[in-house]
């Protein structure tokens, strides 16, 4: 049977364990055969079979937990999918300095002034937007996973960072409960608080080092010029690149860069092909000869017929190539994408464990300090650095060698 594969944009993504998460789902659309999800570049490789399932079933399929795919041709355009990762980033940066902006008199209060006149309520008052508006995300994302009983990193933040406010409201609000027992009420506000800005802060980090494994592409499209001179009717006319049909006889004067692959039907000139060759010496142009999208015309002015537009030119090919390596995986990868699928419900045992351990050991205080060896446990162990580590090295590795003229096809 004819198979069909696509390379689409998966959003919502927040961890390497969500990677693993989106990749199952996809698998197990009946239909289709193969999906690789790369946390790194945020795309989806899938194969598929057009007769039974179609991409707005596997679109529907991450919907429904809570991620989400773009299928459309428009909406899935590079430039597209950088606006709506470059909104979301400022959006997180926004969160982060607030969370940040609140959580430093959180944590000079917990930590130096603890004692003083209504502290625990101005904590309250500094932890409770930092965890609910800034840090809405991490709550928002675990309760989607929850109900499909799936864990990812948001699972471990909500956890700890939940218990530890919880925790500390209730000691605030009746302390007896622990006085009665001769053990003081600790409030951990400033715990939960900061755990979420120091999130958001790696978060931020994260996303603008993914962010710039990009550049490589946008180089590439910069190639490219935006609109270009055309003849219809005879006369001159310059329209959007996206306007250009096969067969229009397209102007191109000195210093401008040729917008779509085809033949010289008028003129001469010579032309920069550095970008495909590598070499530095310029190429004459006469009629007959191939010209290339993406070159550069010297100082000749001459006409050629459009053969190649769009996604059929060569630029737009090495673009796609670029794209698709930096999107593929290394052998290991494969491991890592196995133990960031198991590593979330291990280590929420593992510090189920911890808290059960102290609870029977440790005497009057266990259950105090089971809690927080709990919560620090959830905070801790966070897989992004082991998920994001292996396709950030390939997507820079790749992306520098395609500005300097070296196309890797695989990683």
């Amino acid at each position: 049977m004819v198979t069909e594969k696509i390379t689409q944009p998966v959003l919502n993504m927040t961890c390497a364990a969500c990677a693993s998460s989106t990749q199952n789902i996809l698998t197990f659309v009946p239909g289709v055969i193969t999906a690789s999800v790369n946390y790194g570049n945020g795309k989806g490789n899938i194969e598929f079979l057009p007769g039974i399932v179609a991409p707005a079933d596997m679109k529907a399929s991450l919907q429904e937990i809570g991620y989400d795919m773009l299928i459309e041709e428009e909406e899935s355009s590079f430039e597209n999918v950088e606006h709506i990762k470059e909104e979301n980033y400022k959006k997180l940066r926004r969160h982060t300095i607030w969370a940040i902006v609140l959580a430093i008199p959180l944590v000079v209060i917990g930590m130096f002034f603890m004692n003083m006149p209504y502290a625990n309520e101005i904590m309250l008052l500094l932890s409770t937007p930092i965890l609910f508006i800034f840090g809405k995300r991490f709550f928002v994302g675990a309760w989607k996973q929850a109900k499909h009983g799936s864990a990812n990193m948001d699972t471990l933040v909500a956890l700890s960072t939940g218990i530890a406010y919880l925790f500390s409201l209730f000691n605030m609000i009746y302390p007896e409960f622990w006085e009665r027992r001769g053990l003081e009420a600790h409030v951990y506000f400033e715990a939960a608080g900061v755990i979420i800005a120091f999130i958001l802060l790696g978060k931020l980090m994260e996303a603008r080092a993914t962010g710039n494994t990009s550049d490589a592409i946008k180089k590439l499209m910069g190639l490219q010029p935006s609109s270009v001179v055309v003849y219809r009717d005879g006369e001159p006319v310059e329209i959007p690149i996206a306007d250009v049909q096969i067969d229009d006889v397209v102007l191109v004067k000195p210093g401008e860069k040729i917008a779509v692959d085809g033949e010289v039907i008028e003129g001469n000139s010579f032309v920069d092909e550095s970008m495909i060759s590598g070499e530095p010496i310029h190429v004459e142009k006469i009629q007959g000869e191939k010209v290339y999208a993406g070159t550069i015309n010297q100082k000749g002015s001459f006409r050629f017929k459009a053969k190649k537009v769009g996604k059929d030119t060569l630029l737009a090919q090495i673009i796609k190539t670029v794209d698709e390596a930096q999107g593929s995986k290394a052998p290991v990868q494969g491991l890592v994408d196995k133990i960031a699928g198991i590593f979330v419900p291990i280590v929420i045992g593992i510090a189920l464990l911890s808290f059960v351990i102290w609870l029977i050991f440790g005497g009057d205080t266990g259950f105090v300090y089971g809690l927080m060896a709990m919560v620090t446990v959830l905070v801790i162990a966070c897989p992004c650095a082991l998920g994001l580590a292996t396709p950030t090295a390939i997507m820079v590795a790749i992306g520098k060698g395609a500005e300097e003229g070296i196309l890797i096809k695989d990683a």
